[in-house]
């Protein structure tokens, strides 16, 4: 194979020059950039999602990092990877597969090769490849020599030495000159799928700015990259891959993190409410507390608390004193927050509660994804304490969840748990920014006079636990409102005038209340999608909630090509459930429900309607492989998997 040096290549060309090469049309690509920790490939593959998402492709991104700070350097628990999917179409997973590894290391390679597609292409940077780091990762052989890698297109490249030769002059250590070669990557990568580098040259101009020879070392090493794919025999073909289309409208690419954010600060301006945040950095829920940190402007008030029960009691306390109060965590920092969100429940104010789930139990899998929560959220408080769940299906309806999650707290008056995962938050997508006048609007109505009188019939008094008959919502009076002292606290209140109450009967009737403003919470029907009426007859439904929807609907999609007869639902709101879920459970033979748990909606959904739903349950950190849910498909609709006999749920 020839190869050209970067110095040779970066004469040759430059990223404005127009190419010579012939340019194939593909309509969609998964790409996974893998390295160490340390190799910036998280940066790689948000810059060259940036790139992508500029030209109008759909995508979806998945990011992979260790939990480690700093693992070992070329060892498999350091691997870091990024992988994204792109297409002219809508695309709803990150791919099952990627079509091209790019892999740093033997470590890369070794811990990636394994997901590519039979006959996808390798871009293998081999400086790395000494006896030492393969041994280090179980290779007895060079995988580059051995005949391992025949079933692939392999290029095999010294991106690290390209790199350190484009920057010679710089002035620079070689390990310093080194540490720029993910750009050298990114660049190459860049010309062979036609994506702009204009936006690429500005980031890094903007985040170097201060640091001129390691802009300058970027910038040259990512036009050298570019300028090797243009010159190189190696590479004869670009690729390109046409915009999705799309609705009209201002679109940026974001996160789900991000996307939570800007839904909650959107979702406080609405309600006319300053956004109080009290949280306790956690993977992976810390990005929304680094974006709203930013946002003092917006009328939002961060508090990095010293723990999450300090974090918690600062939410509430400022939604006591008329904010918006938000605290965000993971599984285990929902567990120490269960005692305050009790007494958020027995208080009866706005509070919505973050859980960015992730791989547990314990510390666990601090940096992987899983929905193992449910339970927790549902139940995971001393004593009868409903909360309503929401739950985002992908990372741009992270906004929407919030929005919704915002309207449920204030109107009801009542804490709301509001679960994402460590996929959304990570993981990006194309996002059509709104207008203010499309987010949905909430009177927070604050109390502002007496609402009842005294015994006497004339003095008027305030009645903190006299509830809205349509809502159950009791008042929100914000402390130093003349007229309206109330006391607060986590014994239990008397009916109507909040005293503090030991009757049996009343702590029955609190109780009885407090689920029944949670059970009446208004929220949308259950939507079917079956897919065209000729799918209407459809014996199977596959019922998902949060981040399953991607891989779900890639799978329904394949299962009707196949000629399979499956309708799809899936759940935003896991508390209260939808009004017509019995009604659609009961109207389709099988429910196959995949989860990243082993089976909680399930065991909720059996409960409630008798209905002996199907699970389809992993738990390996990762999201779902759509080809997973395919399988187990075509498993229920060829009898393979048994079932108890259906009851009658209504």
């Amino acid at each position: 194979m020839h190869v050209s040096t970067g110095t040779d290549a970066q004469r040759a060309a430059t990223p404005s020059t127009p190419s010579a090469k012939p340019v194939e049309v593909l309509d969609r690509v998964v790409i996974r950039f893998a390295g160490d920790s340390g190799d910036g490939m998280q940066l790689t593959g948000d810059r060259f999602t940036a790139e992508t998402a500029s030209l109008g492709n759909d995508l979806a991104t998945l990011p992979n990092f260790p939990a480690e700070i700093r693992a070992p350097a070329g060892t498999l628990p350091g691997v870091s990877s990024f992988q994204l999917h792109f297409a002219d179409h809508d695309v709803t997973t990150p791919g099952d597969a990627p079509d091209v590894l790019v892999a740093m290391n033997p470590a890369a390679l070794r811990a990636n090769v394994h997901d590519v597609k039979p006959g996808g292409t390798l871009i293998i940077d081999t400086d790395d490849f000494t006896a030492r780091n393969l041994a280090k990762v179980g290779y007895a052989t060079s995988p580059l020599d051995d005949g391992s890698l025949e079933g692939y297109r392999v290029h095999a490249l010294p991106m690290q030495s390209m790199t350190v030769e484009a920057l010679k002059d710089l002035g620079l250590s070689r390990k310093d000159a080194e540490r720029s070669k993910n750009m050298f990557a990114l660049g190459l990568l860049s010309w062979l799928y036609e994506r702009p580098t204009e936006q690429t040259e500005r980031f890094l101009t903007s985040k170097f700015a201060k640091r001129a020879a390691v802009l300058e070392a970027n910038l040259r090493a990512f036009r050298a990259g570019w300028a090797f794919g243009e010159t190189t025999e190696a590479f004869p073909v670009r690729f390109t891959v046409p915009p999705a289309p799309a609705e009209k409208g201002l679109y940026r690419n974001i996160t789900g993190n991000t996307a939570l954010a800007y839904g909650l600060v959107a979702a406080a301006h609405r309600a006319g409410l300053p956004l109080a945040l009290g949280s306790y950095p956690i993977t992976p829920a810390s990005d929304i507390l680094h974006v709203l940190s930013g946002l003092k402007r917006l009328g939002v008030t961060t508090l990095q608390a010293e723990d999450e029960i300090a974090a918690v009691g600062m939410a509430l306390g400022a939604s006591f004193g008329g904010s918006l109060g938000v605290t965000t965590t993971s599984g285990p920092g929902l567990a120490l927050k269960s005692e305050t969100i009790g007494l958020a429940v027995a208080l009866e104010l706005p509070l919505v509660i973050v859980d960015v789930q992730r791989g547990g139990p314990s510390t666990g899998l601090p940096t992987k994804t899983e929905q193992s929560d449910l339970l927790q959220a549902m139940y995971g408080r001393n004593g009868e304490s409903p909360v309503p769940v929401v739950a985002p299906s992908t990372p741009a309806d992270c906004f929407d969840a919030a929005v919704d999650a915002v309207r449920i707290a204030v109107r009801y008056r009542t804490p709301v748990l509001l679960l994402s995962d460590g996929y959304l938050a990570n993981g990006s997508e194309p996002w059509r920014v709104p207008a203010a006048h499309d987010v949905h609007a909430v009177d927070p109505d604050f109390a502002t006079d007496p609402n009842s009188t005294a015994a006497d019939g004339v003095t008027p008094q305030f009645r903190p636990f006299l509830r809205d008959p349509d809502t159950l919502a009791r008042p929100w009076a914000v402390p130093g409102t003349a007229g309206l002292e109330h006391r607060v606290g986590g014994l239990e209140k008397a009916d109507v005038t909040g005293e503090i109450s030991y009757d049996p009967a009343n702590h029955d009737r609190m109780v009885r209340l407090r689920r029944a403003k949670v059970k009446g919470i208004e929220v949308p029907d259950v939507v079917v999608d079956h897919g065209g009426q000729e799918h209407r007859d459809s014996d199977l439904l596959v019922l998902g909630w949060g981040s399953t929807r991607g891989p779900i609907t890639a799978a329904v999609r394949e299962a009707r090509r196949r000629g399979v007869r499956v309708a799809q639902a899936h759940l935003r709101h896991l508390n209260p459930l939808p009004a017509n879920l019995g009604e659609v459970l009961l109207a389709h033979e099988h429910v196959l429900v995949p989860e990243m748990n082993l089976g909680q909606l399930a065991l909720l959904l059996r409960g409630r309607y008798l209905v002996d739903v199907i699970s389809c349950n992993q738990v390996r950190g990762l999201p779902f492989q759509s080809t997973e849910i395919v399988e187990a498909i075509e498993d229920v609709v060829a009898g393979r998997v048994r079932e108890t006999p259906r009851r009658d749920a209504r």
